[in-house]
């Protein structure tokens, strides 16, 4: 007798004006229906809490009782070693932040080797493509969506 499979992590990656509420939800419905028909129990979607794709995803997820790994971008903390000096920005609150966070959130978001990342791109998102390159980069399956 084999035991069952465990959860799928599912990457969310996606444009912070994302307008498609229903392609995403079907999207992410899809591969959570994949999931089972392969043998996962069901899925927890990791996403980079950001406006748009990132949020509605997490909502999709939390209303049809899927865990949710949140993975914030550390805008306002520490700089990391790929940073050259004195290129830090100020918000429109004032606030200085590092514009690289992002791209580290990215790396760490794959770096938890997720069984699929879902991309959510409008408007040629910059975020979402370097989400996205570096799944691919680490040998993850994307599935694109786009809205128009």
């Amino acid at each position: 007798m084999t035991t069952p499979m465990t959860l799928a992590l599912i990457g969310l990656t996606g444009s912070r004006l994302w307008p498609d509420v229903p392609l995403l939800e079907d999207t992410l419905l899809g591969v959570w229906h994949d999931a089972l028909q392969i043998g996962y129990t069901g899925i927890e979607l990791m996403q980079g809490c950001a406006e748009g794709a990132d949020t509605l995803g997490g909502n999709w997820a939390r209303r049809n009782g899927i865990l949710v790994r949140e993975r914030p971008a550390d805008w306002e903390g520490p700089c990391g070693t790929e940073c050259q000096p004195g290129h830090r920005k100020r918000n429109r609150r004032g606030t200085e932040y590092c514009p690289l966070a992002g791209h580290r959130r990215n790396q760490q978001m794959v770096d938890e080797h997720p069984a699929l990342f879902v991309g959510a791109s409008y408007r040629n998102s910059s975020g979402t493509a370097d989400c996205l390159r570096r799944a691919k980069k680490a040998g993850i399956p994307t599935l694109t969506i786009t809205a128009s």
